[in-house]
């Protein structure tokens, strides 16, 4: 699967495995070896726990890594046209909703955030204010969307790149 990201998400990305590279996996090897030295390392808690969080730091280098290896750089749509970062207010059925188009590393459903990727995002992508366009979840639900406006959302390029 390739993962749409913008340039800013592949910038960032590459900056916080440099970091979690020479900053972080240094610090943590210095803590699991301090811990080790603490005596039986069955019942030593903090060791474990040192060891935990230098693998957690190793587990999201890789992570960032696939996620850049895999990906293609999503190209700015138009103004007028839904695409990430854009913030796109649809009609389904007699409610409103407002979604901000984003890259797969800010992704967010709980606050509208919504993947370019994800069924919504693909749907409303390319398209402008006044087209309905439908939503396929599967081979058996979809849903159609009206869209009402498309707008610039610059907030969305300072989003927090997404954990996991």
């Amino acid at each position: 699967m390739r993962n749409e990201l913008t340039r800013k998400d592949i910038e960032e990305m590459e900056k916080e495995i440099e970091y979690r590279r020479t900053v972080l996996r240094h610090e943590m090897l210095e803590e699991v070896k301090e811990t080790r030295a603490h005596g039986d390392l069955s019942e030593n808690f903090e060791y474990h726990a040192a060891k935990r969080v230098k693998n957690q730091n190793e587990s999201r280098i890789r992570y960032l890594d696939r996620m850049i290896r895999t990906a293609t750089i999503a190209e700015e749509a138009p103004a007028e046209v839904a695409g990430i970062d854009r913030r796109v207010t649809v009609r389904k059925g007699d409610r409103e909703i407002v979604y901000t188009l984003v890259s797969t590393m800010r992704q967010n459903s709980l606050k509208k955030l919504i993947s370019i990727e994800s069924p919504i995002g693909r749907a409303l992508s390319g398209h402008r204010a006044g087209e309905t366009v439908t939503v396929h979840v599967n081979d058996s639900i979809s849903y159609p969307l009206l869209i009402l406006s498309v707008e610039d959302a610059e907030d969305a390029r300072n989003l927090a790149l997404r954990k996991f």
